[in-house]
């Protein structure tokens, strides 16, 4: 399952109906907590996330309301028994602060300290990306590998079932045939979260090709002005981030205390997201990838010595047709080592 579960919205000051920050990605066999504020614990417990499922931390920055919940989240940890390795992922310079953190919450949670300080792969898949905050920020980003699947019509065509169906994967060719004369590509999905940051190449860079796109949008487009000063986006921005990069879905958060109703920041949002489906995100909000990209139309090419009935477009295919994946269609996101505030 490859789903995010929103467990807070709002900025620096949470309020009645928001809670600070916090998001947990479920992406195969990994759940990866991304930057939980105050009361992210307790925002688990509504949304249905076991403190267990949490295999990976990720902060972008270590203002407040993006790191203020992880002692509570740690010590829950403890309390639960999660025996299993957590890696804990943060931007260099905050490094006194994460520690004062960990500190707090005690021990009982074999918990790997992975400090970065430059754009890079992190984990396998996992990139962080340089943002334009007023402290060092990163933005995150997962990327499932491009993929082919295959197509039971062409295997049949070409006289392939069984074990030998796992050797062409394996080695690409088989006798004549070659795997992409019986595949299409298959497109990874791409995830990308963008916090506290006023607009950058950075955040232009996560937002290609998001299959599913998480953005800060602290401002409204009439309080430009102020996203300036605190090194914020305004709703506009966001969406053009969107638009531009050719995300599929914006998800929105981060708002301001100061709009108790969000629905205008989101029109602002998608007037210039172009083709991305613009969404302001609510807590406990739970939001599914999107279905995998369309296949581009030159890969119906038809295949010599195929009838062209068997090698002609027939759709767009998903992953979830007949077929198998390509080995390590997905990151491991294996482990490493051990190891302030206004509108934040």
């Amino acid at each position: 399952m490859r789903e995010l579960v929103v467990l807070g919205t709002s900025s620096q000051v949470p309020t009645r109906t928001r809670n600070h920050n916090g998001y947990f990605l479920r992406w195969d066999g990994e759940g990866l907590l991304l930057d939980p504020g105050e009361g992210t614990q307790r925002q688990m417990i509504h949304a249905g996330v076991a403190s267990s499922r949490v295999t990976r931390i990720c902060l972008t920055h270590v203002h407040g309301d993006h790191c203020f919940g992880l002692p509570g989240v740690l010590s829950r940890m403890a309390v639960d028994g999660v025996d299993h390795p957590v890696q804990l992922h943060y931007p260099a310079s905050g490094e006194e602060v994460v520690r004062a953190l960990v500190a707090v919450a005690g021990s009982g949670v074999d918990l790997r300290l992975h400090p970065h300080g430059a754009a890079g792969e992190i984990a396998d898949g996992l990139d962080v990306v340089p943002l334009d905050h007023r402290v060092e920020t990163y933005g995150y980003r997962l990327r499932e590998p491009d993929g082919r699947t295959l197509l039971p019509e062409r295997l049949a065509a070409a006289g392939l079932s069984g074990p030998v169906v796992g050797e062409l994967q394996r080695q690409g060719r088989v006798g004549r045939v070659r795997l992409e004369d019986v595949s299409v590509p298959r497109p990874g999905q791409r995830f990308a979260f963008v916090m506290d940051t006023a607009p950058c190449i950075g955040a232009e860079e996560l937002a290609d090709r998001a299959d599913l796109l998480v953005t800060e949008c602290t401002f409204a487009d009439e309080d430009a002005a102020l996203a300036t000063d605190y090194r914020h986006l305004t709703a506009g921005q966001a969406g053009s981030i969107a638009g531009d990069g050719g995300a599929r879905l914006l998800v929105l958060t981060h708002f301001s205390s100061r709009y108790p109703d969000v629905a205008a920041l989101a029109a602002q949002a998608r007037a210039r997201a172009g083709g991305a489906e613009v969404v302001a995100a609510a807590d406990l909000d739970h939001f599914p990838l999107p279905r995998r990209r369309p296949v581009p139309s030159g890969a119906w090419m038809p295949v010599a010595g195929m009838p062209a009935a068997v090698t002609g477009p027939r759709g767009t295919p998903d992953s979830r047709q007949a077929g198998t994946p390509e080995p390590g269609g997905r990151p491991a996101l294996r482990g490493g080592e051990e190891g302030p505030r206004p509108e934040a």
